[in-house]
């Protein structure tokens, strides 16, 4: 087991720093303190090729720039928070509109642009990421001081766990998630649409023409969104179904059921399958429907569905403030979030 510590680049007198994390058996994890970014999961394929299977760009620069969001915490709220305006507890906070009309990943400087506070913790089989930072009283306008701390459990055998906690001092709204573009052909050979993707859900939540929740349900069945079993993503990606013509792609809130191996994506040409089980009641995949088109890793541009994301949450805040009572964390309690990857080969 390995730990390379790689400075970067300084801001304001902060330093950005790269964390990389290499076991003998090839499995390779580098994380960015800032926002908590992943660059780097290095994975095997079936003829022991190793690779990396998360979209990321050239250089340091477009990530502090990130306007696609690869990699990062996202926070305090994930997803879009219908036009900015919430209300807790008769008190009414008007946030940024980001996302015109609406607020989206937190506001205009969300958890993914902090430098973090790291600690690393080393252990027989796995070491961990412990990222700490602190988000201020009305910063972006939610109330409360809030402390943060998100780990990253790396394991030999090719599991990532990471886990969030967050306490307030007044009632806020927390909800986060992690913004990684998978692509398990290594190294961005192929877009996703011919990887294939299980989800364990029965029901999407309904966006409006806005890509807000409505406050219903949809059931999956016989539907584009229906993933109960194994299916190309890219046979129905493009369906005249009115939600996917609403997010030009996947870009949806599912409904997990509670149980293991909710989410399951495989690539047939490479062999790589990869697992997420998660405590979230809602998981936001995103079939990178507008791609930024900054330079990559691979040298080349971000291209439509070069990758996909999982964002594991609660479900966003939508019209009438559907939903808002699933981010609500009261002063003084602890907010939890879990989400294991784990990655293997057919």
């Amino acid at each position: 087991m390995h730990l390379t510590k790689t400075l970067l680049k300084k801001i304001d007198n902060k330093e950005i720093i790269s964390y990389n994390v290499r076991f003998d058996n090839g499995f390779e994890v580098e994380i960015l303190n800032l926002g908590g970014i992943i660059t780097k999961i290095i994975t095997p394929d079936k003829n022991g090729n190793l690779e990396n299977v998360v979209v990321g760009y050239k250089d340091i620069e477009s990530y502090i720039q990130n306007p696609s969001y690869f990699g990062a915490i996202i926070g305090r709220t994930s997803g879009r928070i219908c036009e900015g305006q919430i209300s807790i507890d008769g008190v009414d906070y008007e946030l940024a509109k980001n996302y015109n009309p609406h607020q989206g990943h937190g506001g205009y400087k969300g958890f993914n642009s902090k430098i973090w506070d790291l600690k690393v913790l080393e252990e027989e089989n796995n070491i961990t990421l412990k990222l700490y930072a602190k988000s201020l009283d009305m910063e972006e306008n939610y109330p409360g001081n809030l402390d943060l701390c998100v780990s990253f459990k790396i394991y030999e055998d090719y599991k990532i766990e990471q886990t969030y906690e967050a306490v307030s001092d007044k009632k806020t709204l927390v909800n986060m998630t992690n913004h990684s573009y998978f692509n398990l052909s290594g190294d961005i050979k192929r877009p996703i649409i011919d990887e294939y993707l299980k989800v364990d859900c029965d029901y999407i939540l309904e966006l409006d023409k806005t890509c807000v929740p409505t406050g219903k349900k949809i059931s999956v069945e016989n539907t584009p969104f229906d993933f109960k079993k194994e299916m190309k993503i890219g046979d129905r990606i493009n369906n005249n179904h009115k939600q996917i013509q609403i997010g030009c792609g996947y870009d949806h809130i599912f409904v997990l059921n509670n149980s293991q191996n909710q989410i399951k994506l495989n690539d047939r040409i490479s062999g790589r399958n990869m697992i997420i089980d998660t405590d979230q009641n809602c998981v936001v995949i995103y079939s990178m429907n507008f791609p930024d088109e900054v330079e990559l890793y691979n040298g080349k541009k971000t291209q439509k569905r070069y990758g996909i994301c999982f964002e594991t949450q609660a479900a966003p805040i939508g019209r009438d403030m559907c939903f808002i009572e699933d981010s609500l964390l009261n002063k003084g309690e602890k907010y939890t979030q879990k989400t294991t990857y784990t990655f293997s080969i057919n």
